[in-house]
């Protein structure tokens, strides 16, 4: 459906990035992503690199590097015994920053990659979002609800329809378009 010399990351990239560095806070990163309703940050370096993404998934994974020592423990906590304080501390300690549970080697794009390709990387890698580079420099994301747009927005055009696709989640523009079938 997308059109390979029509539409390209370029066209279709969320230019006003998030972002994150892997010695910011866990907190600041959830505390971000919630505010920008977004489900995941490209995590750069001091240079401005892509280093890593930083997504819901990585936060909802975080206790896997735990030991079988720590998760019991970890477990003993969810069921509310007490345990040590300088467990507690030592696990906050190692695991409070974005580097500790970020995804890193990110796959990135260039804006000239065909919005086809992105959305094959993206179905191939099992991924949500696409950071787009210019120099080795991040210049944008797409995510899978940019794609869901560009695609509404191509349908509309070969349908005639001239009604303009608002912004929003994967989930609102799925259920915008089921609403405006129903009518």
């Amino acid at each position: 459906m997308f059109d390979e010399a029509v539409l390209t990351a370029g066209d279709i990239m969320t230019r006003d990035v998030a972002v994150v560095h892997p010695n910011t806070s866990l907190f600041q990163a959830v505390t971000l992503m919630a505010q920008r309703r977004i489900s995941g940050l490209p995590v750069l370096d001091d240079g401005g690199a892509i280093v890593g993404i930083l997504s819901e998934g990585d936060l909802v994974r975080w206790h896997e590097g735990y030991t079988e020592r720590q998760s019991r423990w970890l477990d003993m906590l969810a069921e509310g015994m007490e345990i040590a304080p300088m467990f507690l501390q030592g696990i906050r300690e190692q695991h409070r920053k974005v580097h500790s549970v970020m995804s890193p080697n990110a796959i990135t794009v260039t804006e000239e990659t065909s919005a086809r390709e992105v959305a094959h990387l993206m179905h191939t890698h099992h991924i949500k979002r696409v950071p787009v580079v210019r120099d080795g420099k991040l210049v944008g994301i797409v995510a899978r609800s940019d794609l869901v747009r560009a695609l509404a927005q191509k349908l509309g055009e070969q349908g005639g329809a001239t009604e303009a696709v608002p912004a929003g989640t994967l989930n609102e523009a799925l259920r915008r378009g089921r609403q405006h079938m129903a009518n």
